[in-house]
């Protein structure tokens, strides 16, 4: 039996990382002063897909459940909606890596944001789930991200 939740985060407000500028329907955009505190991996940099490069088939979301590491997850991305700039509903998309849909039964709540990606490129990040069926839902265009970040530049 599949198992439903939610990821949830926490905010420490002893450090100052940066400044927000903007919180729309397609992301949440500002400027990261303090690198250095978010440990990053910048070995695991990639390229943004343009979305001429995404396919309809398999792909991969990265994701980390119950304070784990980051796992890598599959997916199928069903229809593309190249010609979409108004919305976040870029790409349809379905989980298929039976190991997520035994954790959570699909997209739950708090995975907003996990990074999809295909041939080794960023193409965009979850944005809904269909409340009718938590095995699919909905992704941003990372041409749309990159647009909306480079806007506040």
């Amino acid at each position: 039996m599949a198992c439903h939740g939610k990821i949830q985060g926490t905010v420490d407000n002893q450090q100052n990382i940066g400044k927000i500028y903007k919180n729309s329907q397609f992301g949440i955009y500002g400027k990261v002063d303090n690198l250095a505190s978010l440990k990053i991996d910048t070995s695991k940099e990639m390229e943004v897909a343009l979305r001429e490069e995404i396919k309809l088939g398999k792909a991969t979301i990265l994701c980390s459940l119950d304070n784990e590491k980051v796992e890598e997850y599959e997916i199928e991305i069903e229809k593309i909606y190249r010609d979409n700039n108004y919305n976040n509903k870029s790409m349809q998309i379905k989980v298929t890596d039976p190991r997520l849909i035994e954790k959570t039964g699909g997209i739950i709540q708090g995975m907003s944001g996990s990074p999809i990606l295909q041939n080794g490129k960023f193409v965009g990040a979850i944005t809904h789930v269909l409340l009718n069926n938590p095995q699919e839902g909905y992704a941003v265009f990372g041409d749309i991200m990159l647009k909306q970040a480079r806007e506040i530049n």
